[in-house]
């Protein structure tokens, strides 16, 4: 964080600064507080000279700001005698972002005044119902048109027939942040080079209008391409991401290069001008990275900041590169636009609830962009729980929560914007970050680290005001250690937590019935950590942990462990009769039986948000991530499977009886429709 520990000394002299920082502004670099509530901020002039507050408001509008007693003597600071004085806030401010401007012997300063909305809830949308819909790795939900991976049409089609046949209210996917622009990719989505954009490996390219422009020999290619990516993708058990890209670009630069028509080129020049310099900083990053590799800290020391002259100059001989992934970007916004607009028309009351990850890649754009914004020489992760034993380091740098304040919020304001541009809802990732961090020391293991707290109330605030601006709601992934406090804020607040069955305990430790979850929760039976609900049944996850090497506990032990938790709930599900082998005259299997049964138990939970794993409804067994794992596991590569372990596709899941009996737990039909044929 920029301070100098490394003796008694200069410790002491990083305190005093410390206690003189405020003093030396005066105004604080910006101020948070809730609607409804008295605000009170402390300002700092030359001793003895006059003091005014007033309130710029968003809308162009003015407050007077009131001055109130403060009897804190003047002090030293740098040489000089600074006085204090405080001023009170209106409480009734509307939500919004505000300038503070003080005078003070016609000397002006200004500072930012966010004003959030003390609860956020559910959109009017919904209201009080109970809704449901499904979770999944959108990169792994694949049909007979896709590039090798699962893309935004892919989303459309799956939101379609979700909200059609299943009277799903969602479709909560997998972070789309953009990945490494050169192979080879990062395949976990939630170690991305940016939260700000998304991964133009999503686009489908025939779905960008220019498209049908492409003609002749061009067209040809396209088709070839097209084809390409099924030969180089046919027969594999893992998703190929770099092998997809690499086509996939090739065939978007020939979308790109048949041109735009007039009204296309004022909208694609609109998305530009409204998103501005991160949208050209991003593209110049990328275009870096093909030139001169991946890691910026392993550029010449000219090209480390995207502002010096070096910079600029590249930009300028490579303007059509940069031009190109700028229009990536506004061709993957438009569809993902597009994903929101047919969900909501086909009936969903969210449609698309996008995810937030936790953090970056520390060689990524956002670190090059934001280089002073990110702490350096440690990385984030989890301290030891029950279920990773040996801790968690994710290997993403943390922000710095002083200089977050020092820029009022804004890179965390537009992180939380893109991610709420085109959406619903929005998950974030691990909550527990906008309170506090575990940070590990560069060398240390996870359990070696420490927790670094964070001004929640602004964080938490302004997610609120931005999805109350969107009219979305948010989930907060509250599992893992936490402070109970934390929760009831969260609550508070208006956003919900993350229930997960096998998850869900009451004090005592003892496993919690569904009636007597929260109700402001997204509850689910399993989560993309765990293993589908037939693999958990099988104990795969106690498996896969001690083939790899990470349990504490000898294999038997944690095997009994896992037994008796599971076996509360089969006893559960017996002693309230929600175990069904017959459904319609047709015969199910034992274990399909019994996942269907944990989600009638889901299914009739106080939890007001009911989270379906797509896996569940199609019988896949296969793990799409084992937290604590990089390589040892293909983590996140793992495309959508059928029960036997086959590949499935879209149209193999519309045509299938099995999700239509998960959609009849769910919405509680006396019987279970016809697949679409």
């Amino acid at each position: 964080m920029g301070v100098d520990a490394s003796t008694p000394q200069a410790i002491d002299a990083a305190l005093e600064d410390w206690r003189d920082k405020p003093w030396r502004r005066h105004l604080p670099p910006c101020c948070v507080t809730e609607a409804g509530r008295t605000t009170r901020v402390d300002v700092h002039v030359p001793a003895g000279a006059p003091a005014s507050v007033t309130i710029q408001l968003e809308d162009g509008g003015q407050r007077d700001a009131w001055q109130v007693d403060n009897w804190t003597p003047d002090r030293v600071v740098d040489g000089q005698w600074v006085g204090e004085a405080t001023f009170e806030l209106p409480a009734d401010l509307p939500p919004g972002y505000h300038r503070l401007v003080l005078y003070s012997d016609e000397k002006l300063a200004e500072a930012s005044l966010i004003v959030t909305p003390p609860y956020l809830g559910l959109p009017s949308t919904v209201g009080h119902r109970t809704i449901w819909g499904y979770g999944t790795q959108l990169y792994s939900v694949r049909s007979r048109d896709s590039w090798g991976i699962g893309d935004l049409l892919d989303l459309t089609s799956l939101a379609t027939w979700a909200a059609t046949q299943q009277q799903a209210d969602f479709i909560l996917i997998s972070p789309l942040h953009a990945a490494e622009p050169e192979p080879p990719m990062e395949p976990s989505p939630y170690l991305p080079v940016t939260r700000h954009f998304v991964n133009p490996i999503y686009i489908r390219p025939e779905a960008i209008p220019e498209y049908a422009d492409v003609q002749g020999s061009e067209r040809v290619r396209l088709r070839a391409l097209h084809r390409a990516v099924g030969a180089r993708t046919a027969g594999s058990e893992l998703l190929q991401r770099d092998a997809a890209w690499a086509i996939k670009r090739r065939a978007l630069r020939i979308v790109y290069d048949a041109g735009l028509g007039a009204s296309r080129r004022m909208s694609f020049d609109a998305y530009r001008r409204s998103v501005g310099r991160e949208l050209r900083d991003f593209a110049v990053w990328t275009v870096l990275c093909a030139h001169h590799g991946p890691d910026w800290h392993l550029w010449a020391d000219e090209l480390r900041r995207p502002t010096s002259p070096a910079v600029a100059s590249f930009a300028a001989e490579h303007a059509e590169d940069v031009n190109f992934v700028e229009w990536q970007q506004w061709i993957a916004q438009d569809q993902l636009s597009y994903a929101q607009h047919v969900a909501r028309d086909a009936g969903m009351r969210v449609g698309v609830i996008t995810d937030l990850a936790v953090g970056v890649n520390p060689k990524g754009a956002d670190t090059w962009m934001l280089a002073d914004v990110y702490a350096s020489g440690v990385q984030v992760g989890a301290p030891p729980d029950a279920y990773n034993q040996l801790g968690q380091a994710w290997t993403q740098p943390p922000w710095r929560p002083d200089r977050l304040a020092d820029l009022a919020y804004v890179p965390f304001r537009q992180v939380v914007r893109s991610a709420l541009a085109h959406a619903g809802g929005l998950r974030i990732d691990h909550v527990l970050g906008l309170f506090r961090l575990w940070w590990i020391p560069d060398g240390n293991s996870p359990d070696q680290g420490c927790y670094v707290r964070y001004d929640h109330d602004a964080l938490v605030g302004i997610v609120a005001l931005e999805a109350q601006r969107a009219g979305a709601f948010i989930v907060g992934e509250d599992l893992g250690t936490v402070e109970p406090w934390v929760r009831h804020y969260l609550a508070r607040r208006g956003i919900l937590g993350t229930a997960v069955l096998w998850f869900e305990y009451d004090e005592a430790g003892q496993a919690l019935p569904p009636d007597r979850w929260r109700a402001s929760c997204m509850a689910s039976v399993t989560t993309h950590d765990l293993p589908p609900t037939a693999a958990f049944l099988a104990f795969d996850h106690v498996k896969l942990r001690d083939k790899l090497g990470l349990l504490t506990r000898p294999l038997d032990v944690e095997m009994d462990a896992a037994k008796a938790e599971q076996q509360f709930w089969l006893d559960y599900l017996s002693e309230h009769n929600l175990v069904q082998t017959e459904i319609d005259g047709v015969q199910i299997d034992d274990v399909e039986a019994t996942v269907l049964a944990l989600h009638r138990a889901l299914a009739a939970s106080a939890s007001q948000v009911h989270a379906v794993a797509l896996v569940d409804a199609v019988g896949d067994t296969r793990t799409q991530n084992q937290p604590g794992t990089i390589d040892e596991y293909p983590n996140w590569r793992v495309p959508l499977c059928d029960a036997t372990g086959h590949p499935v596709t879209l149209e193999d899941v519309f045509a299938s009886q099995r999700p239509m009996r998960m959609a009849a737990v769910l919405n509680d039909w006396s019987h279970v429709p016809a697949p679409v044929q």
